[in-house]
């Protein structure tokens, strides 16, 4: 057991409805020892672009890092564990994508035909 975890307790201390009825916002302290500490911010406000730009972040990353790996062959015992470290790093990306995608709302139109693609 964390000998610290007596000291650190996680406590909810607010919450406010933003901009829709299902928007919450949850702020969160830490106290310790009587110390009221911040913790991880929770929300953040990023535009579609500033979306974009991270996943296609992301997606370059993915490249490099198959790039990568293309180079490095198993027959070569030395080469084992940088090809673990980079699909493990492969992977964390992908998850992050999936994650990313997942939380998107798509939309398409009421009146017009819509074509999926």
């Amino acid at each position: 057991m964390n000998p610290l975890h007596d000291l650190y307790a996680q406590i909810y201390v607010d919450c406010d409805a933003l901009r829709s009825k299902t928007d919450i916002s949850f702020r969160y302290e830490t106290r310790a020892k009587g110390w009221i500490m911040p913790s991880y911010n929770r929300t953040f406000d990023l535009s579609i672009a500033d979306v974009d730009l991270i996943e296609e972040a992301l997606r370059a990353r993915g490249r490099e890092l198959s790039r990568m790996r293309l180079a490095l062959t198993e027959e070569n015992p030395a080469h084992l564990e940088s090809i673990r470290v980079i699909e493990q790093d492969q992977r964390t990306g992908e998850e992050l994508l999936g994650r990313l995608h997942d939380q998107k709302i798509f939309y398409r139109p009421r009146k017009a035909v819509y074509v999926g693609g």
